[in-house]
């Protein structure tokens, strides 16, 4: 049986994912497994409001039907009031992603940005997620 994972993804993930033309990114294959279910997001309404307005950046040139695919494919995921933290945050805007993290056990946060966020071992990149998802099975 498969395991699932649940996550939070940074919206540099998903910009990744969608601007990279190679298929073995570990962007595009993490959202691959939120496709196929072994990957369950968890989001917010602010969470959603943030990769709407990064995403619909003209710099990115990303078709509004690509972005609602993947906002849909978030909604797939469980719907989360954020977990109060302490921590301190170089960017304010990231701690709703890192708090709707810890208000699940055994959950991560994926960013290609670590050092946005408190060192904690459920704060990964998306290459340790997939070596985790590898290792988890």
């Amino acid at each position: 049986m498969t395991k699932t994972f649940y996550a939070v993804f940074d919206t540099n993930v998903l910009v990744s994912a969608l601007m990279t033309r190679r298929a073995d990114s570990p962007t595009v294959a993490l959202l691959d497994y939120v496709v196929d279910g072994r990957i369950v997001l968890l989001f917010n309404e602010e969470i959603l409001s943030e990769y709407d307005d990064v995403l619909h950046r003209t710099k990115f040139g990303f078709s509004d039907d690509r972005i609602q695919a993947v906002i849909d494919l978030v909604k797939t995921g469980i719907h989360l009031d954020a977990a109060a933290s302490s921590e301190y945050f170089p960017d304010p805007d990231d701690r709703v992603f890192y708090e709707v993290a810890l208000a699940k056990d055994g959950s991560f946060m994926v960013t290609g940005n670590l050092k946005h966020f408190p060192t904690n071992p459920i704060v990964v990149t998306p290459a340790k997620m997939i070596q985790i998802m590898t290792e988890g099975q």
